[in-house]
Parts: structure tokens; C-alpha cells; sequence
């Protein structure tokens, strides 16, 4: 009986672990600084593996004494200093060409076309009466000015 007891515990904080961790969503950050180096660990003295421009969106995956361990939006994985992220929110364009729309609608007019790793910042929250309306749209803008909804799943950064 007591086995059996032990046994629902474990699956019961298991269990609430992976709803803590579903429930609080990846954590995206962009590059603030110009290069970013991305190394293959968490020290300088590791080895450089890449270098990233401004505002390049990265998926943090475990923060650790002041680095941060990222996935990028072609799936690479590294560490970056802590400090050399912002917390502003930006997304890169992951299909070949996204249709960039006026309204939160297939069947709107086309803003503009925006092509693979274009980055484009986020206008309004994921949450916002906009997209609250249409789900599974987001409104953005370029950094030219222009400005409208793209498809969720054409971008990579939310």
C-alpha cells in the first residue's frame, strides 16, 4: 500500500512539472549587442561557434550563473552571456516567402512579403484584442514602417 502511495506521488509531481512547464511557455529573447558570440559552453574560454547581428531572436533554454543556453531559429544550440540579450521581442521569418496581411485574414490584401529570416518586430502582444479575435495570427511590423498580421507558424521567436 505504501508503494502504491509513493508510486501517485511521483506521478503526481511529475505530473505537475510538466504542467508548470507547459504552462509557462518558452522564454525568447533577441541578441542586444552586435556581434553576438555564441559559444559551446558557458565561459569565454569555451569555443566560439557562431556570431549573430542585432536583434536576432533566440529561444533560451536554461539561464545558468549569468549565460544562457539558446536555440536559434535554424535549431542551433549554444551558450550567450546573459547580459548581451534584451528582452525585446522580435520574430524571423521561417518560411521561404510569408504573406504579411492587413487584417488577421487569408482572405485580406497583402501588406507586404517579407522573405525567409527577415526579422520583424512584434506590434501587439500575442494576447491583444486583435489576435485575441483571430487566433493564430500575429500583428508585426518592419522595420521600414510597414505593418500588419502574419501567420504564428511562419515565424519563430513566440
Amino acid at each position: 500500500m505504501r508503494q502504491a502511495l509513493a508510486r501517485c506521488t511521483r506521478l503526481a509531481a511529475v505530473a505537475f512539472a510538466l504542467t508548470a512547464t507547459v504552462a509557462t511557455g518558452a522564454e525568447y529573447r533577441v541578441t542586444a549587442e552586435q556581434p553576438t558570440v555564441l559559444y559551446d559552453g558557458p565561459s569565454t574560454k569555451s569555443n566560439p561557434q557562431f556570431l549573430y547581428g542585432r536583434d536576432v531572436p533566440v529561444e533560451v533554454i536554461v539561464s545558468v550563473e549569468g549565460w544562457a543556453k539558446v536555440r536559434d531559429a535554424g535549431g542551433t544550440i549554444g551558450w550567450i552571456e546573459r547580459k548581451a540579450l534584451a528582452e525585446r521581442r522580435m520574430l524571423m521569418v521561417r518560411v521561404p516567402l510569408a504573406e504579411v496581411r492587413e487584417r488577421a485574414d487569408d482572405a485580406a490584401p497583402v501588406a507586404f512579403r517579407a522573405e525567409q529570416n527577415v526579422l520583424l518586430e512584434l506590434a501587439e502582444p500575442a494576447t491583444s484584442a486583435a489576435t485575441a479575435t483571430n487566433p493564430g495570427w500575429l500583428k508585426v511590423r518592419h522595420r521600414d514602417g510597414a505593418s500588419g498580421f502574419v501567420r504564428i507558424a511562419q515565424v519563430f521567436g513566440l
